[in-house]
This record gives C-alpha cells, sequence and structure tokens, in this order.
C-alpha cells in the first residue's frame, strides 16, 4: 500500500509540474491566436479583435496568478475555449474528443498488439535459440524497425493502392459515408485501417523482439529456471511461469510509455494516410498557431503517459513483489 501512495504521490507532483509548464510555455512563446488571426484576415477592424481577444480568454488586466488558478479550472473541466483554425467556433473539447476514437482505436490497437506479437515471438525465439523462428524474425523485424514510418507508408500505399488497388490510401472511411454502427460502414473504417495498422505493426514490432528475446537469454541464465529444469516441470510451464513472466518486467514501463503516447498518435501516419486522428490534428494546430488546441493536446498527451506509467509501476509490484522494496 505504501508502494501505491509513493508512486501516486510522486504521479500528482508530475502532473502539477506538467501542468503549470503546459500553462507557461504558449505565453513564453511569441505571438497569440488574436495575431495569428489578424495575419490571415487583415481586414479585422479594432472591435473585431477586441472581440476575439475575450473570445479566446485574453485579458490584459487579468494578474498571473489569477490566470494560472483560471487555467487550472479550464483544466479540471478540460474547457479550453474555442479552437482558431480548425471548425472556428466549435470547442476544442468537441474536436479533441471527435478526434481521439480514430487515434486509440487504430494506433492503440496496434500498439498494444505490436507488443503482445512481439513480446510472443521474442519469447519463443529465444526459448528456441537457433531454430528458424529464431534465425528468420529477429532479424528481418529488426530491419524493418529501422525503416521511418512515412517510408514504409509511402510503399504501402505505392504497393496495396496504386498498383494492386486493393486498399484506400486515405482517410478514415470513403468519401460520401454517414457515420452509423452499420457492417458496411464498419468494414469500410476497417479496410481504410489496414495500411496504417500494418506501417504502424512493420516499423514497431522489431524492438519488442529483440528486447523480449535478449530479456529471456539472461533469463534462463538464472538459478530459479535450471532449479525448475531439475525438478522436471514441462518445459512450456518453465517457458511461461519462469522465464517469460521476469523476462517481461523490464518491458513493461517502456510498453506503459508507447502506450502513453498512442494519444498523440503516430503523427507521420495519421497525416500521409490523412487520417483524422489527434495526431494529425496536433501537426495543424501547430503549423496554424492554434493555441488552445495544442494546450489541450499536450495536457492530454502528458497525462496518457503519467497515468500509463503509474499502471506499469503497480502492475510490476503486483508481478514481482521485490520492486516494492525498492520503490
Amino acid at each position: 500500500m505504501r508502494f501505491v501512495l509513493r508512486r501516486l504521490g510522486f504521479f500528482l507532483v508530475t502532473l502539477w509540474a506538467a501542468v503549470s509548464f503546459n500553462f507557461v510555455l504558449p505565453r513564453l512563446m511569441p505571438g497569440n491566436p488574436v495575431q495569428a488571426l489578424e495575419a490571415e484576415h487583415p481586414h479585422l477592424g479594432s472591435q473585431a479583435i477586441r472581440a476575439l481577444t475575450i473570445l479566446l480568454g485574453g485579458n490584459k488586466h487579468q494578474t498571473f496568478l489569477a490566470a494560472y488558478i483560471q487555467y487550472w479550472g479550464h483544466v479540471l473541466t478540460f474547457n479550453f475555449g474555442i479552437s482558431i483554425t480548425t471548425s472556428f467556433g466549435t470547442p476544442v473539447r468537441t474536436i479533441v474528443l471527435d478526434a481521439l476514437p480514430w487515434t486509440l482505436g487504430l494506433v492503440g490497437v496496434t500498439t498494444i498488439l505490436s507488443f503482445v506479437v512481439g513480446t510472443f515471438i521474442g519469447l519463443v525465439s529465444a526459448w528456441k535459440r537457433g531454430g528458424w523462428l529464431d534465425s528468420a524474425m529477429p532479424p528481418i523485424f529488426v530491419i524493418t524497425s529501422a525503416f521511418p514510418y512515412f517510408w514504409i507508408a509511402l510503399l504501402a500505399i505505392y504497393l496495396f493502392a496504386i498498383r494492386l488497388g486493393v486498399l484506400p490510401n486515405e482517410s478514415a472511411y470513403s468519401i460520401g459515408d454517414t457515420p452509423a454502427l452499420t457492417w458496411h460502414y464498419i468494414a469500410d473504417v476497417l479496410d481504410h485501417a489496414i495500411l496504417p495498422a500494418l506501417t504502424i505493426l512493420v516499423t514497431s514490432i522489431g524492438g519488442w523482439i529483440l528486447t523480449m528475446r535478449n530479456n529471456v537469454i539472461t533469463v534462463l541464465a538464472e538459478d530459479y529456471v535450471r532449479m525448475a529444469r531439475a525438478k522436471g516441470l514441462k518445459p512450456w510451464r518453465i517457458m511461461w511461469e519462469y522465464a517469460g513472466k521476469n523476462a517481461v518486467l523490464p518491458n513493461l514501463t517502456g510498453a506503459a510509455m508507447s502506450v502513453g503516447f498512442v494519444v498523440s498518435g503516430a503523427i507521420l501516419v495519421e497525416y500521409v494516410f490523412n487520417y483524422p486522428g489527434v495526431g494529425y490534428m496536433l501537426l495543424n494546430a501547430v503549423d496554424a498557431l492554434d493555441y488552445p488546441l495544442m494546450q489541450a493536446l499536450f495536457l492530454l498527451i502528458t497525462v496518457a503517459v503519467l497515468i500509463s506509467v503509474l499502471a506499469a509501476d503497480v502492475l510490476t509490484a503486483i508481478l514481482d513483489p521485490r520492486t516494492r522494496e525498492l520503490g
């Protein structure tokens, strides 16, 4: 219990620091949303500029402390005002919540699948070291992991969309389709997700295979594994309960970081495929100086990473009680 409370305390302190930094950083950057709108629409008059300043939360007479307290109120309610670029006048909260399911569905599921499949292949490869699986899979996927996201994405588009014409190359569903809980729409969404999901899998699975394989090889030299073999336990039980369970522990934090960064999306992948996820939205927000949207997305990414790391610490403590004494 003390371990969980210590980790929770560390989480709260880190969250406070991250939120405070997210408050200060935009105020240190040159310019502001109103100036960005003035540059795009030079015909705006002084009254329109004052109205936009009030609408976007600007107040020259507000003290720094008052603005900081007001910002925390916005954080707790996830109310960051309106976006100045994406559907101008639409609340940032609505825009983010519309894009988040696409990123979680594509990048989230693919990242978890990459970790599970990569960990399994790494475990079996190390257990049957020198076999055909160990000789083929790790080298192939480690090489593919060295290629950039966008290069694999462009190659997949050229091969499957342009040359073969069997898969769509952009967006999350076909133009003209109305989002609805029907088999036709679900099949169309899955069809559009194949290429970006394949790109993420090919470029990320190699790291999990290699790290798990190395961890298992190290664990197999431990005394408790030798003891399990001397006791005559079945090989599959030694592989899963003794080698696999202990070898996967160092990977949990890395997996938590990966799942946390899912919220930001694989930005390049979403950009190449014009996929309406959070990563693509973040890139457009930075390019257009959409500060309200940027602040909301940066906060969402930070909280997702912190929660994932906290969950990984607790899970590690459950699987390996020795870490509770070190925490």
